[in-house]
C-alpha cells in the first residue's frame, strides 16, 4: 500500500520561500498602515526579507513538506 502524500498549507506557501542553504526567507511584519509616521530608515529596513527563526524553522519545514 503506497504512502499518503502529505497536502502543502497553501498559506505558508505563499508567505515563504527555502534558500539554497536551507534556510526560509519571510516579509518582515509592519509595512502594510502607520507609513507616515516611521522614519525613511525603518521603512528601508523593513523591506529587507528577514529569516525566518532556527526555533521555527521546523514547524514552517512541517507545513511546507516539499519544500
Amino acid at each position: 500500500m503506497a504512502k499518503r502524500k502529505l497536502k502543502t498549507n497553501r498559506s505558508a506557501a505563499k508567505r515563504f520561500k527555502i534558500t539554497a542553504s536551507g534556510r526560509f526567507k519571510r516579509k518582515k511584519a509592519g509595512m502594510r498602515h502607520f507609513m507616515r509616521r516611521k522614519k525613511q530608515s525603518v521603512k528601508r529596513n523593513l523591506r529587507t526579507r528577514g529569516y525566518v527563526d532556527k526555533t521555527n524553522a521546523k514547524f514552517v519545514a512541517n507545513l511546507l513538506p516539499y519544500a
